[in-house]
């Protein structure tokens, strides 16, 4: 019945920290069903009362004896619906209670706020959004150890572990964006106990005020954390589970089946919807799991979220492959249905990785782990089906391609990406006129690796927007400490269609070039046209904006696609570059020829220059300055080289134009 008033419902089915549960949902209506239950409904409402308040939320309360009306409200309630009720009556009380929340976010709850916060008295923190310290009230600066009250923001966060200060900095940018209040929680690894952050905005201030407390729960073992964004127990809990279970010899094997569930292109549901409906999509698919794992009817379960938007289901004994076969299925099933934000639907897609470890081997949680990874890796890329338990030779090479993932998230820490250059020569004068920015990865085992299976292995991890960023700036801070005699170079920078797909792209990226302090003016940005296809629109409107503050725009790989016309007619462009397998075919057929002939005089027709990747020999060469190319790159001038010799070429060579 809620359901068709247009919200989503989480339902809940333990007591046991059920305000944890509620401030992790996101929700702003907890909905308490105290029919033929009293006892257990006003004992609910006590629990709830303190969670429900701190995020500035309502707690309806569902009877069917208003005599009792008065012990809801004195154990926390805020809003009632009697029995019998209609759609009619349910949907006019949680619009009462929608207004309640909304009124408590606003400056009331801000004014409460100030009051029950006392600042020198209670632990409380608050930060005006834009300045760099924070001010913290006596009771939290002694219990963090620090002398003062202001202190740097930066060093809240040095309370935390990386993915605590992600969900912070997503709990204050959710509270900005909405107003509405919410929480954040971490275990704080300085003091060894978990603290809650239950944050508001202060209207009057204009400032982020948190009150925080210690979350001393009964319902983990000490010592451990929980995911906060979906309430689901953490990482560490779900290992620790699994190791006692394998490590008990009274268990029919197999003792333990793990299926790790993956979302596929989860940060395009970011990109296009924002991080706030991202959590919320993620907190739902945390629901959906709990709902098909408990129709099934398994006694030893248990489920944590391991990663931004993966997911470990681990299955005790008594349980079988064929069963674990059958969950997968239906996790996949029910993950498919889509998600509704505002008037769109998010549809997603999973895919389910299934290990067990029985039989002879290493017996441990680490090895099972592992052992699901690699069987998700392999759905993923694999074409044969959506879920995937592997044999020993699949396993070894999904593995080898899991480890190429982690050693990659590694390798920006340990610098070990190099950013080389390889020129771009003007065919008329022989002069070099720029320089295309290329990644290269000096991976410690295998030696160095090119552009190519670094982003093919960043796409698999969805870490391609941080490894592209990363190569942009460090490509920017590089050329512009170049010395004066090469201030004339044009720097070719590449840009995914995942970076494209980001929020405020635009401005981050020209943020990120101002910030290194290369000229505007002296920048292109070459887009490969494969990535383009699904909004062309979207990216023609990008890219003028980037050719309006000054840049210049290429299409990168031209002839590869099958769309190559429709984009040429679509988007803004100064340069076309021709992918190197054409100039490869340039000295063969002269149906070769006329095909680049025609690609030249296309682009010239619509004013653009062309560059031709790729070139090795003269005759190449020779055949593109006949046709009319006007650039070109490759191993005839150079391999890709990094900044002192590209200074030293530009110095001591001249290039010759070919006759």
């Amino acid at each position: 019945m809620i359901e068709r008033t247009g919200r989503r419902v989480i339902a809940a089915r333990r007591a046991e920290a059920a305000g944890r549960r509620f401030i992790a949902s996101g929700a702003t209506i907890a909905v308490i069903d105290a029919r033929d239950a009293e006892e257990e409904a006003v004992a609910a409402c006590a629990a709830m009362a303190a969670a429900v308040g701190s995020a500035g939320s309502a707690l309806l309360v569902i009877v069917d004896d208003i005599a009792s009306l008065d012990r809801y409200l004195a154990a926390g309630a805020t809003h009632y619906l009697a029995a019998p009720f209609g759609e009619t009556e349910m949907r006019i009380a949680l619009a009462f209670a929608d207004r309640h929340a909304e009124r408590l976010a606003g400056g009331g709850r801000a004014a409460s706020v100030r009051a029950a916060l006392r600042l020198s008295e209670s632990e409380a923190w608050i930060w005006k959004p834009g300045d760099r310290m924070v001010t913290l009230s006596a009771a939290l600066a002694d219990r963090i150890g620090v002398a003062t009250e202001t202190v740097p923001m930066s060093m809240l966060f040095r309370l935390m572990d990386r993915e605590s200060r992600r969900l912070a900095r997503e709990a204050i940018d959710r509270l900005l964006s909405t107003g509405r209040s919410t929480a954040f929680a971490h275990r704080s690894r300085a003091l060894g106990e978990r603290l809650a952050h239950h944050i508001s905005y202060d209207e009057e201030r204009h400032a982020v005020v948190a009150w925080v407390e210690v979350d001393r729960r009964d319902d983990e073992p000490a010592g451990e954390d929980g995911d906060a964004l979906t309430g689901l127990p953490a990482v560490d809990r779900i290992r620790q589970w699994v190791e006692r279970r394998l490590a008990d010899d009274q268990l029919a094997e197999p003792r333990c089946i793990l299926l790790m569930l993956g979302i596929m292109r989860f940060g395009l549901v970011n990109a296009a919807f924002g991080r706030p409906t991202g959590d919320a999509v993620l907190q739902g698919v945390a629901r959906r799991i709990e709902r098909v794992i408990d129709r099934i009817g398994l006694e030893h379960t248990m489920i944590a979220r391991t990663a931004g938007s993966e997911f470990a289901i681990a299955l005790g004994a008594p349980v079988t492959a064929d069963t674990a076969e059958l969950i997968a299925n239906r996790l996949v099933e029910s993950v498919a249905w889509p998600f509704v934000s505002g008037d769109s639907l998010i549809p997603l897609s999973c895919r389910v990785g299934i290990a067990a470890i029985d039989g002879e081997g290493r017996r441990d949680a680490g090895t099972l782990f592992q052992r699901a990874a690699a069987a998700l890796a392999a759905a993923k890329h694999g074409d044969t089906g959506l879920v995937r338990a592997l044999d020993a030779d699949s396993e070894a090479e999904a593995h080898r391609r899991n480890q190429l993932e982690i050693d990659l998230r590694r390798a920006l820490d340990h610098d070990q990406i190099d950013i080389l250059f390889q020129p771009q020569v003007d065919i008329r004068s022989g002069q070099i006129m720029g320089v295309e920015a290329l990644a290269r990865w000096r991976h410690p085992q295998l030696g160095e690796l090119g552009a190519v299976p670094l982003f093919a292995t960043a796409a698999r991890s969805d870490f391609v927007v941080q490894l592209s960023t990363y190569v942009q700036q460090r490509a920017l801070e590089v050329a512009a400490s170049w010395p004066e005699h090469m201030g004339n170079l044009r720097l070719s920078v590449n840009v995914t269609a995942a970076d494209i797909a980001q929020p405020n792209f635009v401005e981050d990226f020209l943020s990120r070039v101002d910030k290194a302090g290369f000229p505007r003016d002296r920048l292109t940005v070459e887009v490969t046209e494969s990535g383009l296809i699904a909004d062309l629109a979207g990216a023609a409107g990008l890219l003028a904006q980037l050719r309006g503050a000054g840049l210049r725009v290429a299409i990168d790989d031209f002839g590869t696609g099958y769309s190559s016309l429709a984009y040429l007619k679509a988007l803004p462009l100064d340069y076309l570059k021709i992918d190197k397998t054409l100039a490869e075919d340039i000295t063969g057929s002269t149906r070769d020829r006329i095909v680049v002939r025609g690609v030249i005089e296309m682009a010239r027709s619509l004013g653009l220059a062309v560059i031709t990747e790729g070139v090795e020999t003269k005759a190449q060469l020779s055949l593109l300055a006949r046709e009319g190319c006007n650039y070109y790159q490759g191993y005839l001038c150079s391999p890709p080289i990094d900044s002192g010799t590209l200074e030293a070429m530009v110095v001591g060579k001249s290039m010759s134009v070919v006759e």
